[in-house]
């Protein structure tokens, strides 16, 4: 993997290296946008292990990574409460986390190949940060930030929901992986007015390779341990159990909320609809077609 870096000029002024502006180029042509401040996208794909190597008044991408993060919920939010008027506070608050979360993004920036573009530090490049997911999702996230600047609020949007559209897709049909921390949540403080706490039990591995592992306490019961490459998603793995437990004596596991569930039954109803005006369609014509002949 090339490594391409900014040329210093005076002041706080720089250039980009031809090799690194034609990458970036390669990178926009196939998103099939443009940025007119390359100088601000090579910010954005700057981690910082590749600035505190390089050194100088060069910028790393945490900023822009805070930005986009901000910009992105927002679109999110702003797209499921005019889609999903019926929904609830609670179930438009799930997607959201959803979408939003660092396995989607990490998802997204894989399907455009992000990692391919992304300046990092050489220890960060050998203990494998390049595919790391944080790194990765972090790193979408402020390339969104520097489209907004960069482009404005209409084309950043655009750009969100083409990226996002099949993620957000997949959740409208209650296909996604569960926020099970958000479920247990919810039905803890319903059902026994308490919150559940969440304790790393344990670590295992190297640092660029280590698994999590975490136990979830609820009314003075304990589920666990979750196990996770993360802290989060060994959190969701334990919330997970936890829901399971609970399954015989609550009813709660496994259980699809009301909002989902009919909305899956609407969309299934028009598909069908849909199908059927289809076939109905193609009867009739088959219909004239023998009759004219």
């Amino acid at each position: 993997m090339l490594h391409w870096s900014f040329q210093s000029m005076t002041g706080n002024k720089s250039i980009l290296e031809k090799g690194r502006r034609e990458s970036l180029k390669r990178f926009l042509k196939a998103l099939n946008i443009r940025f007119k401040n390359l100088e601000l996208l090579n910010v954005s794909l700057s981690h910082k292990s590749y600035v505190n190597e390089i050194g100088g008044d060069l910028e790393n991408n945490e900023k822009l990574e805070f930005l986009g993060d901000s910009f992105l919920g927002l679109i999110v939010s702003d797209y499921l409460y005019r889609k999903h008027r019926d929904f609830s506070e609670g179930t438009l608050a799930r997607i959201k986390s959803y979408v939003v979360s660092e396995p989607t993004l990490h998802r997204v920036g894989v399907g455009i190949n992000i990692h391919e573009y992304l300046l990092i530090g050489r220890g960060e490049e050998k203990s494998g940060g390049r595919f790391r997911r944080a790194l990765i999702s972090d790193s979408v996230e402020a390339f969104i930030g520097a489209y907004y600047l960069d482009a404005g609020y209409k084309q950043a949007r655009r750009l969100i929901e083409k990226l996002f559209h099949d993620e957000i897709l997949n959740v409208e049909r209650d296909r996604h992986e569960k926020d099970y921390k958000s479920i247990l949540q919810e039905f803890a403080q319903k059902r026994f007015k308490k919150v559940p706490r969440y304790s790393v039990v344990r670590t295992e591995g190297p640092d660029h390779s280590k698994k999590y592992f975490v136990n979830v306490t609820v009314r003075n019961r304990t589920h666990g341990p979750g196990i996770g490459a993360s802290k989060k998603e060994a959190e969701q793995r334990a919330a997970q159990l936890a829901l399971r437990s609970m399954k015989h004596r609550t009813g709660v596991a496994g259980r699809v909320s009301g909002d989902f569930a009919r909305h899956r039954h609407k969309t299934e109803k028009e598909g069908n609809l849909v199908r059927g005006g289809k076939r109905a369609a193609h009867s009739h014509k088959d219909a004239h077609e023998r009759t004219s002949s």
